[in-house]
């Protein structure tokens, strides 16, 4: 009879009743994307001010690079604490 697949060779049954839709069938793209923004961010980033680029949209990004060094160095400053703290032996 010769090999015969371990896997069935049928389609499996619809677990869900939704259907494909095709490209044709979605409405234009310009419709739901809105503007846009590229070229002005572009223009932005590559602006030569002297910033780099992680700040150079203004208070939002030093507000989250202020925060991130600041938990970057409580984190580091809490790790040697608790460091330290199990490298003393207990008093019994």
């Amino acid at each position: 009879q010769g090999l015969k697949p371990i896997v069935s060779t049928e389609s499996p049954a619809l677990i869900f009743g939704t259907t494909t839709k095709l490209a044709s069938d979605l409405p234009a793209a310009g419709s739901f994307l809105g503007k846009n923004k590229v070229p002005d961010l572009q223009k932005l980033f590559q602006k030569a001010d002297g910033l780099p680029v992680h700040l150079k949209r203004g208070v939002p990004d030093k507000l989250l690079y202020r925060t991130t060094m600041a938990l970057t160095i409580g984190g580091t400053i809490y790790c040697l604490v608790a460091l330290y703290m199990a490298s003393q032996p207990r008093n019994q």
